[in-house]
């Protein structure tokens, strides 16, 4: 055992212990030449460890001759162990740099679709922020939107060995069915960004319902009777799902129901991967002739910031004046250190959502009780787009 100079046992690493107690267990001939070790996924388990963490006690099992590990199944006392003084001077000699080598810090898998300044960057940056405070390892995977490379990015960090996932889930029809496997097996799960309806899953998210409420409300309280609203699809998303309700009912409680025509919820260009000149174009052509259907309409709610910027274009081209002919409120906005934000828009505190999914998340792995759903609050800022 590692001690202090004070001659006090020291902290030893997770893998350290669990190496320990097997070695203790074939020095006493409790495990004999030819058994069976127990398997990385076993002593995790048994160790309340990562699969990393276990695997790193059998690796240096083996590296002292102690087992032997044969692919496919599995780690067994060698039939010739050395002496269990030589394993001992070896272990004397080479333990503070291995002490010095691994931290045994928790590792963090964050699986998100694509992060920009408008949104996203910040996130990334509370989330690496509280996994460092935390003694956290964070990794990263982009899926781009993709449903098949979010379901083997979980794959692939399960894999590993991850303490514990962050998803940010993709835009959808339909649930990830790894991220349905994850919470059925109780593994330590938290989503950012949106909730999944039915689903039992930790999450931590803004209240898009409350925040698309304000803004409408904001241009509502302006005068405006007809306010239009656009987005990307909303099936199965709940993020964009709540916005639009949001809006609705601001609408209906001050006694105008939206109709379909004042809907538009068939824009793509603002999807990860998607901001690009053949797709802007469509949305171009698409959000023209929404406007020129709706000649009373002369507010706007837009769900992303980037389809905010395309409805500007549009207006613009057309030699309209932003905000004295039309107003227009969004989600979201890069940030601008010099002068107004281009749009007045919701500021969601995505540092404050990153630093808090990691606090969930350690509370998962250590067993704590939380809370399902964790609501984080946002701002209304005001740019150039109204008055």
């Amino acid at each position: 055992m590692h001690r202090s100079e004070a001659g006090k046992p020291m902290d030893i690493p997770r893998y350290e212990r669990i190496f320990n107690h097997l070695y203790q267990k074939i020095k006493e001939g409790e495990l004999k030449a030819g058994d069976r070790v127990p398997s990385e996924k076993e002593l995790a388990v048994q160790f309340n460890v990562s699969r990393i963490t276990s695997k790193k006690a059998l690796e240096l099992l083996s590296q002292y001759k102690l087992v032997e590990r044969i692919q496919g199944r599995g780690s067994f006392v060698a039939d010739a162990p050395p002496d269990v003084q030589d394993v001992a001077s070896g272990r004397h000699a080479d333990g503070a740099e291995e002490k010095r080598d691994d931290d045994e810090w928790r590792t963090v898998g964050l699986v998100l679709p694509d992060f920009a300044d408008s949104f996203g960057a910040d996130l990334v940056r509370g989330i690496e922020e509280q996994c460092a405070s935390n003694g956290c390892r964070m990794m990263i995977k982009l899926t781009y939107d993709n449903r098949e490379n979010e379901q083997e990015a979980i794959r692939s960090f399960v894999r590993w060995g991850v303490d514990g996932l962050i998803v940010f889930p993709g835009h959808g029809e339909h649930y990830n069915s790894e991220i349905l496997r994850l919470v059925l097996d109780r593994f330590p799960l938290v989503l950012v960004d949106r909730y999944l309806k039915g689903i039992p899953a930790n999450a931590v998210y803004t209240d898009n319902w409350k925040a698309a409420f304000d803004l409408t409300n904001l241009l509502l309280d302006k005068g405006f009777r007809e306010v239009g609203f656009l987005s990307v699809p909303a099936e199965n998303t709940t993020a964009v799902e709540d916005r639009l309700r949001g809006y609705t009912d601001a609408c209906i409680q001050r006694g105008w129901t939206p109709m379909p025509d004042h809907l538009l919820t068939s824009l793509y260009s603002s999807l990860p991967q998607s901001f690009d000149t053949a797709n802007v174009q469509i949305d171009l052509d698409t959000v023209r002739r929404f406007v020129d259907m709706n000649p009373e309409m002369s507010a706007f709610v837009v769900a992303e910031y980037n389809l905010a910027l395309v409805l500007r274009e549009v207006l613009l081209s057309r030699g309209s004046r932003i905000p004295d002919d039309f107003q227009i409120v969004c989600f979201d906005s890069p940030g601008q250190p010099l002068g107004p934000p281009l749009f007045t828009h919701v500021r969601q505190n995505e540092r404050e959502i990153g630093r808090r999914a990691v606090e969930v998340l350690i509370d998962l792995l250590n067993r704590e009780d939380t809370e399902l759903h964790h609501i984080v609050g946002h701002d209304i800022v005001l740019g150039s787009s109204t008055k």
